[in-house]
């Protein structure tokens, strides 16, 4: 991944503008430490400015970018990684012979193909990409996010008529009038001014039909495996030494898995990380997983005031205030420091499984296949908001690289058109969450990973890297947060209004680098559970009123650190009434 800012359609082509432009730039370099370009082209109505910082995965040698066309009338600069380059550029030079290409990038192919189909090259496209291309034939430009929101994009509005396009919104904040997300599967049009959604699989994102369709295919083990093995070996394109982030959960842990055999038949090694405070359930299980794979395994250590001390530094990288991403954040934050130094550029993370797969806890208490599915859909529709934004940016802060087989658009194409009825829960039938990904691994004449980490069950992130993490932000919190400031919150704060203490202490940080009233609403409202709990409640009446996104505060869920009664895990504050219990 990179770090790109286009300001179009700009009433200035001064010099003044153009050190303006690289210098906002720079506020993400840490995306792209390793070269930076730039390409301003004026018309006679406007100026367009294309900056980009580039963090060089494929094609380290020449694929420097802003990117042309062969006659370099199309311009494009781009955040991101085309998987399926090679067959582009096979129908590229079909179509065109004698075609030349000026370097051996993957997104080199993306102005041929604007070249030959215009506005349909979004669609054309496997992998994870923010884009931005200037026509200057035309004077026009276009504009597309990958499909589910991996790479993270904003757009704004500046007060000359500009439109500025940036993978963080650090770049923007100053000189916007207004900005925010750039929609997921969506592409914009200087031609009409608008979005417009280019990726809409029926089966799985459309709520428009009526009456609403679910999906109905059987579910096949060996079907859902293949694809699945395709999602991680197609991510392991690179030039550079990349890993894998292993926590011993079971997403992490597949991914692992499957990229250790493919890396085994080259005779090599997999790179493996993992991060906790000391004695940490995921440092155990992934230590165990590691072993079992013969990876090169790496641990890394934080104390709780190491984590507290960067939670400011991790707010200004993952721009958002919400409660579970900032928990989550700053672990992986922490540990991409240690892998940049390990010199490893891109690493595989298993972002994704529990909305695919409905493996959050409160997926139990489901009452119908429908309403099961149609949660799924909700949470994968929101993901770009909360863990795509954290493996993106978390891990870019430091120039690493994060690739999430799970949100791979074959893969999701396979796994969501399974019928829903396959993904229940039903622990008296040994149907624990994502039972149907776990048995489609279960393979035990050449198995993946050991069977307790195969049906180990679900560990948030924040929880499994030491159950003391979370209690620690909790007390913190109480010191930096009176209980009057939090009574006023409303006052100070009347939107999204922050509460708990510990989510009052993380706003007031996002407020001091973010001031504005723009960038407060690009932070989606309450804690990232709030519609979770919402449904969930309607599920069970024990989930009304839940105030903490933590795993650990959910009743009857874990039987092994539970009795199953509200009053002892905590139902009324969140707490959980046994800390120290492991899964």
């Amino acid at each position: 991944m990179c770090g790109i800012l286009a300001v179009l359609n700009s009433s200035d082509d001064s010099q003044a503008m153009r050190s303006k432009v690289l210098a906002l730039s720079r506020r993400q370099r840490h995306r792209g430490p390793d070269w930076s370009g730039m390409h301003q082209f004026s018309s006679n109505s406007s100026t367009h400015y294309l900056a980009h910082e580039r963090l060089a995965i494929i094609d380290p040698a020449s694929g420097d970018q802003p990117l042309f066309n062969e006659d370099r009338t199309i311009v494009v600069t781009v955040n991101g990684e085309i998987y399926n380059y090679k067959s582009l550029l096979a129908h590229i030079v079909e179509k065109c012979p004698g075609k030349q290409f000026a370097t051996k990038s993957d997104c080199e192919v993306i102005s041929h193909l604007y070249e030959l189909h215009g506005e349909a090259v979004a669609g054309m496209l496997d992998g994870f990409f923010a884009f931005v291309i200037l026509d200057t034939r035309t004077n026009t430009f276009y504009a597309a996010r990958d499909p589910m929101g991996v790479t993270c994009m904003y757009i704004g509005w500046g007060r000359d008529g500009s439109i500025w396009l940036s993978s963080e919104m650090k770049c923007l904040k100053d000189d916007c009038t207004r900005f925010q997300q750039f929609p997921p599967g969506h592409y914009y049009s200087s031609k009409t001014g608008e979005f417009t959604r280019y990726y809409n699989p029926r089966h799985y994102l459309d709520f428009e039909a009526t009456p609403q369709r679910f999906p109905s295919e059987p579910y096949d083990t060996v079907k859902l495996r293949l694809a699945f093995e395709a999602a991680v070996e197609k991510r392991m394109m690179s030039d550079v030494p990349f890993g894998v982030l292993l926590s011993g959960g079971l997403d992490s842990s597949l991914v692992a898995s499957i990229a250790a055999r493919k890396i085994a038949k080259e005779k090599g090694k997999l790179h493996s990380f993992c991060v906790g405070l000391q004695g940490s359930p995921d440092l155990e299980k992934a230590r165990e997983v590691a072993k079992f794979l013969e990876t090169d395994h790496q641990e890394f250590y934080f104390t709780v005031q190491e984590g507290i001390d960067a939670i400011s530094e991790v707010i200004y990288h993952i721009e958002t205030f919400d409660v579970t991403t900032i928990r989550a954040s700053t672990p992986m934050f922490l540990m991409s420091r240690k892998i940049k130094a390990f010199g490893v550029k891109m690493v595989l993370s298993g972002e994704g499984s529990d909305e695919v797969f409905g493996g959050y806890l409160y997926f139990h208490k489901a009452p119908s296949a429908e309403e099961f599915h149609s949660e799924t859909i909700r949470k994968l529709q929101d993901l770009f908001k909360y863990d795509c934004l954290r493996a993106n940016k978390s891990t870019m802060a430091w120039g690493v690289e994060a690739r999430v087989p799970f949100l791979d658009r074959e893969f999701l194409d396979v796994a969501m058109a399974i019928d829903p009825a396959e993904k229940m829960i039903d622990k008296s039938k040994g149907r624990i969450e994502k039972y149907i990904l776990r048995k489609a691994f279960d393979v035990p004449e050449q198995p993946y990973l050991p069977s307790d980490i195969l049906w180990r069950q679900k560990e948030q992130f924040s929880d499994g890297v030491g159950y003391n993490w979370i209690d620690g932000l909790k007390a913190h919190a109480e010191t930096q947060v009176t209980d009057e400031m939090l009574k006023n919150a409303v006052h100070r704060y009347p939107d999204n209004t922050p509460r708990t203490k510990e989510a009052y202490w993380y706003r007031t940080i996002f407020e001091s680098h973010f001031p504005q009233r723009a960038a407060m609403e690009t932070v989606p409202g309450g804690p990232s559970v709030a519609c979770s709990t919402a449904t969930a409640a309607l599920w069970d009446a024990a989930w009304a009123g839940k105030e903490d996104p933590s795993g650990r505060a959910v009743a009857g869920v874990h039987d092994s650190a539970y009795d199953g009664s509200a009053e002892a895990n905590g139902a009324a504050d969140g707490e959980p009434a046994a800390k120290k219990a492991k899964c």
